[in-house]
Formats: structure tokens, C-alpha cells, sequence
């Protein structure tokens, strides 16, 4: 057996300095462990993807359990590069479902061809849902909503409940529904709740307040309904169409062409938003869907075989062979 060496001399320093240096272990602090690894737990897939919020999801689908069948009511805004689009949904075990939906690509319909995800197009497609939803559920004749737009908040107390809607009625109780907003940012003045100020307006109760609606003032506290109106009927779009008129007349053909193609003027957009509104309110029904007939003409081709295959590429290899012959001959 060895036995170290007792003297004073330097038989250790020798023989440690024979070891490679890339042979040295160093010592290094395991931070996730194998039982950290073995108890770890995937995250939901749209939590991965950041698209779900599962902690307001929770709270906006979660129902006391002593109301039975009967589910929480949601209005989903969501805004896409073109359009807005607003559905009234609730969720099942199985997911959810949709129990009605607009959006502003159907504005079109109504006379609103320009500016299709604004402020007021969203007050557009939210009022277009709500109107929508009533009628299917018939409580349009019962809660008609708020017909003078004036951006005031409506709320009517009844017992200690608060219903946001002018007038409840005795037989029927309003539709409530809870706005579900996703991973949006809810800053003051969001087009978000330009379309729940159109779904308010159009008869159903969702519960909100004046908070962060344009023109309110969190310092002072104060609420301008007046710039909230403003705002619904595209007052800061005719703004801005002005400014760019007189500052930057080519800028402003590019940016508002759409606009000038369909002969919009500045001071005409609070009429044509009017127009809207009612043409919303006396048809909201859905346009009946368009009958698909594929395109049968097309014929796919058929594979090739691998004798098929083998001959074209030998057919392009003589033609290239014939092809470098023929440059040689003439060389």
C-alpha cells in the first residue's frame, strides 16, 4: 500500500505537477436538480404561447355552484391587423361556445367601408353584437339601449344589485355579459372599450365605469363625456385628416386614399357614423351566407412513376450532352 511521504521534501509538488491541467475537476453548484426535473409540470399550451390569461380566464367562466346550467356570459373583443371582432361566448368542459359574433369586416353592409378597426368602428361592431344577441334572444323590443349617444355611463340600481342599462323591466332581466379583454393592455382610451361602450349602448349589461374611457382624468378625476362622444364618431380621425390637409397634402393622400376614394370628407364623418348606428339598429341580422362551389375544372396531376421518373431525367441528360457536343463541333 502507499503511504504518503512524511519528510519535507517535494514529492507531492512533483507528482501533482505531472497531472494534465485539463484533468482537474472543478466543483460546480447543481442548480436544478434531478428532483427538480422529475416533478416538473408543462405549462398550458396557450399559457406557453401567451395567448390565454388562465388566472382572468378563471375568474370571468367560474360560476357559483348553486346555479345550476346556467354559465357566465362573455363578451370577447379581439383586434386583428384589418377588422374587430366581438363574440358573446360561454364555456362548456369541453371548451367554449359562441353564442353569437360580429365583426367589422360586415360594416360594409351598413355604409361604413373606411376605417374599419378605429375607435369608432369598434363602438360600431360592439353595437352590432349586442343588438344582434337581443334579438336572437328576444329582449330587442325590451332593452333598446341608449339611442343618443352622449358617452355618459347608464346604470340603474334595483334592490342591491346594479344593472348597467337605462330601465330594467320586471319580467325580464337584462343579458349580462363580462368583458373578456385577453392579454390586451387595458390603458385609458383602448379601442377595447370603445366596443364595450357599443355593446352598453346596445342593451346589454356589462358591468364597467368611466375609468378608462377616452377622456377621463385619473389626476383630477374627472370624466369629459364630451370627448368620449367626440372619439365615438371619429372626431380624432377628422382631426388628424385636417392637420395632414394643410401640413403634408401627399402624406395625407397616401394615408387616407381609401377615405378620399370613397369621398369622405373630414367634417362628414360624425353624419356618416349616425347612419350607421341606426342602419345597425333596424337590421343587425346576420347577411345569409353565400352557397361555396368549389372550382371542379382543376385536375390534379398524377404521380409519376419511378420508370417514368428515371426516363425524364436520362431525356435531360442527353439533351445536355447534345447540347455541350454541339458547342464543341462549333468550336
Amino acid at each position: 500500500a502507499h503511504r504518503p511521504c512524511s519528510c519535507s521534501c517535494s514529492c507531492s509538488a512533483s507528482s501533482s505537477s505531472s497531472i494534465h491541467p485539463s484533468s482537474t475537476m472543478v466543483f460546480v453548484r447543481v442548480q436544478k436538480s434531478k428532483a427538480y426535473f422529475s416533478r416538473y409540470q408543462v405549462k398550458f399550451r396557450r399559457r406557453r404561447e401567451g395567448r390565454t390569461d388562465y388566472r382572468q380566464r378563471k375568474r370571468l367562466c367560474c360560476q357559483a355552484k348553486n346555479k345550476f346550467q346556467s354559465p357566465k356570459y362573455r363578451l370577447v373583443v379581439r383586434f386583428t391587423n384589418t377588422q374587430v371582432i366581438c363574440q358573446i361566448a360561454y364555456s362548456l368542459i369541453d371548451g367554449d361556445r359562441i353564442l353569437c359574433q360580429a365583426n367589422s369586416k360586415e360594416l360594409p353592409r351598413y355604409g361604413l367601408k373606411v376605417g374599419l378597426k378605429n375607435y369608432g368602428a369598434a363602438y360600431c361592431t360592439g353595437l352590432l353584437v349586442a343588438r344582434r344577441l337581443l334579438q336572437k334572444v328576444g329582449l330587442d323590443d325590451v332593452y333598446e339601449g341608449n339611442t343618443e349617444v352622449d358617452g355618459e355611463v347608464v346604470k340603474t340600481e334595483e334592490g342591491d344589485k346594479t344593472y348597467y342599462v337605462d330601465e330594467v323591466d320586471e319580467d325580464k332581466r337584462p343579458f349580462r355579459a363580462l368583458l373578456d379583454v385577453g392579454c390586451k393592455a387595458t390603458t385609458t382610451g383602448c379601442r377595447i372599450f370603445g366596443a364595450l361602450k357599443g355593446a352598453a349602448d346596445g342593451g346589454l349589461d356589462v358591468p364597467h365605469s368611466e375609468k378608462r374611457f377616452p377622456g377621463y382624468d385619473r389626476d383630477a378625476k374627472e370624466y369629459d363625456a364630451d370627448m368620449h362622444r367626440e372619439r365615438i364618431f371619429g372626431g380624432h380621425v377628422g382631426e388628424y385628416m385636417e392637420y395632414l390637409e394643410e401640413e403634408d397634402n401627399q402624406k395625407y393622400q397616401q394615408c387616407f386614399a381609401s377615405y378620399i376614394e370613397e369621398g369622405i370628407e373630414p367634417d362628414g364623418l360624425e353624419e356618416l357614423y349616425e347612419s350607421v348606428h341606426e342602419a345597425i339598429r333596424e337590421d343587425p341580422s346576420p347577411s345569409p351566407k353565400k352557397d361555396f362551389t368549389p372550382d371542379k375544372t382543376y385536375k390534379r396531376r398524377s404521380k409519376l412513376s419511378l420508370e417514368e421518373r428515371k426516363a425524364r431525367v436520362q431525356a435531360k441528360k442527353d439533351a445536355k450532352i447534345a447540347e455541350l457536343e454541339a458547342d464543341s463541333d462549333d468550336e
